[in-house]
């Protein structure tokens, strides 16, 4: 084995700016245990579950959703946000493809209005405006009884399942910006979930 030589040193100065820069990482080593912590940000499945009754199959979901940071941003520029849901109700079959069954979506149109510092959120040709950004985003991560096919298409002994899909749509957004996410950015926006639940017959009233 080669002998191991010391590193050889010179008395060559450091360069102003590299004192600089080791003064810097410094301080933002003492200053990181103080700083805040980061919000978390992402869509987080509270609860989900697809029921049939004697009428129809529903589904009912709650996210916890937290908008990143960028989103928040463009938005408040003047930049409508668009998101969807998605629930396709399946039938497996073990000799082929499962089939499916039905398939719906619903659509929102989020929007700042800067006039009256509030937000708008449009669904269809409805719409409604909200104090503050939670409020609008909880109209769309807290659904109840959605209506997602009728019973009768449901066979009885089968298993059903759904597969739900919430999600950010960034085809919707302005061309400009839609080529701007292919950069370091464009994560920001890859906002969404996906979820599949076995469907569940209601319990009879009274139980």
């Amino acid at each position: 084995m080669p002998p191991v030589t010391a590193a050889r040193q010179t008395n060559r100065p450091r360069s102003s700016g590299g004192w600089r820069r080791l003064a810097l990482a410094a301080v933002l080593v003492l200053l990181a245990p103080h700083a805040p912590p980061a919000q978390a940000q992402g869509v987080e499945v509270l609860d989900l579950s697809a029921t049939r009754d004697t009428e129809m199959v529903t589904l009912d979901y709650q996210l916890r959703l937290t908008l990143p940071r960028a989103v928040q941003e463009a938005a408040l520029r003047g930049v409508p946000i668009y998101f969807r849901a998605i629930a396709t109700l399946w039938k497996p079959r073990w000799y082929w493809r499962d089939e499916r069954v039905a398939r719906v979506r619903r659509e929102w149109r989020l929007a700042y209005q800067p006039l009256t510092s509030t937000w708008r959120v449009s669904q269809g040709g409805l719409g409604q405006s909200h104090a503050t950004l939670a409020e609008a985003v909880a109209t769309m991560a807290n659904i109840s009884g959605w209506h997602i096919a009728d019973a009768a298409q449901v066979e009885e002994d089968s298993r059903h399942y759904v597969e739900f899909n919430w999600e950010l749509d960034t085809s919707q957004l302005p061309r400009p910006l839609q080529i701007g996410l292919t950069g370091v950015g464009g994560s920001d926006w890859a906002l969404g979930v996906e979820r599949t639940v076995r469907l569940a017959d209601a319990a009879p009233e009274g139980k």
